[in-house]
């Protein structure tokens, strides 16, 4: 078993150095390593490597490994986002990043739900499942764009606000898609209520648990100046958050996003010196791309499993429901914010990306839960897309509307 699991433990490695070479040189082109993982990925997938072949199988059947990904993963990637977007700038930005992030969210759900059980014929549980992971937004491959072009701070607040505060809402509603979804129907409308009440209790209850962590951890910190004690505190925070919450039956997404936030805010201001915040940041920032690496990677390994045959149309189908969900989502919330600049909707729209969170969500589904091929085939279907189409043109995009000058911004990175 030991030698097993060495083996197994190499060949992860193996996959690491790879992905950790893809992203060297998608860098040296300045392209995003995300897109790049993808395609690697498929390749890899496609291709036989009997070196490869145990961590493969490892990766994309083993239950184990499944649970990893949610467990281990999602603290990781919440955590670091949550430092590097002060509150400050969020609060700024208030009002565009609470429309998008609840109801943008919940509007887009609705709309693939729907899409997906009528036109696509899904039953209704794995219709709202999947309408739950693809609500999700990854702005990873757009961030790194958006800094090499010098886009407006405010929209990279709005963009990066309303992926934190989406995926602790987007995980929430999976969750009581794939597990509660079913015994709530067959109570009828007393089931919809009880459905509310657990939503209810899954957001407010991990808020509560992050806010008490958050500040708890604000505090120790004061009393302490070594950055390496500090940043083992921030991951046993992050941690603590997720796994707390989901004990005590709350959200550990919405928990990490607010302990994170306060965190990184508050804990910053009264506890951090400068070279504890560089040295969290610089932390965080290595654990995130190798997490990154590996979860890019298996977007790109996962079509060895995939049956693709007979549901094209299908994928088609479910990718042209996902891009007009997003659309109405984002017009109709933003549309009461008067002084909401309407090139930054455009930009907004076609630059939420589906990423790293709804492949790990659609991971994490147990081997046994009925449709979940489905669910893997069109999730797999929309983030390619997204990420190969809507990632590789958004630059273009941004360039057209005016958004930001590339000529500058190159610029000023060669007078530096």
């Amino acid at each position: 078993m030991v030698h097993h699991f060495n083996e197994i433990f190499i060949q992860i490695l193996i996959l690491l150095a790879i992905a950790l070479a893809v992203i060297g040189v998608a860098q040296k082109l300045n392209r995003p390593y995300s897109i790049a993982l993808v395609l690697v990925g498929l390749l890899l997938g496609m291709i036989h490597i009997p070196v490869l072949e145990a961590a493969e199988t490892y990766i994309t059947q083993s239950n184990v490994f499944q649970a990893i990904v949610i467990s281990l993963f999602l603290p990781i990637l919440l955590g670091d986002a949550t430092l590097k977007l002060p509150f400050s700038h969020l609060r700024e930005q208030t009002k565009p990043v609470i429309a998008l992030a609840f109801g943008g969210t919940l509007l887009s759900f609705a709309l693939i739900a729907l899409g997906s059980y009528y036109l696509l014929g899904l039953p209704l549980v794995v219709a709202c499942t999947f309408a739950a992971l693809m609500s999700a937004t990854d702005p990873i491959s757009v961030i790194s764009i958006f800094k090499s072009l010098g886009v407006p701070k405010k929209l990279t607040t709005v963009i990066e606000g309303e992926s934190l505060l989406n995926d602790g809402i987007a995980v929430v509603l999976f969750q009581i898609s794939s597990i509660y979804l079913l015994s709530y129907l067959e109570m009828g409308w007393a089931g919809a209520g009880s459905g509310l009440l657990l939503f209810l209790q899954f957001a407010v209850g991990g808020t509560l648990v992050g806010l008490i962590l958050g500040f708890v951890f604000s505090r120790i910190i004061v009393y302490y100046d070594n950055y390496p004690f500090e940043t083992a505190l921030s991951a046993v925070l992050f941690f603590g958050c997720y796994f707390i919450a989901e004990h005590l039956a709350v959200s550990g997404v919405i928990a990490v996003v607010v302990g994170g936030l306060v965190f990184g805010s508050y804990g910053r201001r009264v506890g951090m010196s400068e070279t504890t915040h560089t040295n969290i940041d610089t932390f965080w920032d290595t654990i995130a791309l190798i997490a990154n690496s590996l979860i890019f990677l298996m977007i790109g390994l996962e079509i060895r499993n995939i049956d693709l045959s007979g549901r094209w149309p299908m994928m088609l189908l479910a990718i042209l429901i996902v891009l007009i969900a997003r659309s109405v989502a984002v017009y109709l919330s933003l549309s009461p914010i008067k002084d909401f600049d309407s090139r930054f909707k455009h930009i907004l729209n076609w630059g939420g990306l589906k990423g790293s969170l709804s492949i790990a969500l659609a991971l994490s589904l147990p081997i046994e839960f009925e449709g979940r091929d489905d669910i893997l085939a069109l999730a797999f279907s929309v983030v390619l897309f997204s990420l190969l189409f809507q990632g590789l043109s958004i630059e273009k995009l941004i360039l057209k509307l005016g958004v930001a000058k590339k000529e500058k911004k190159t610029a000023a990175a060669k007078s530096e």
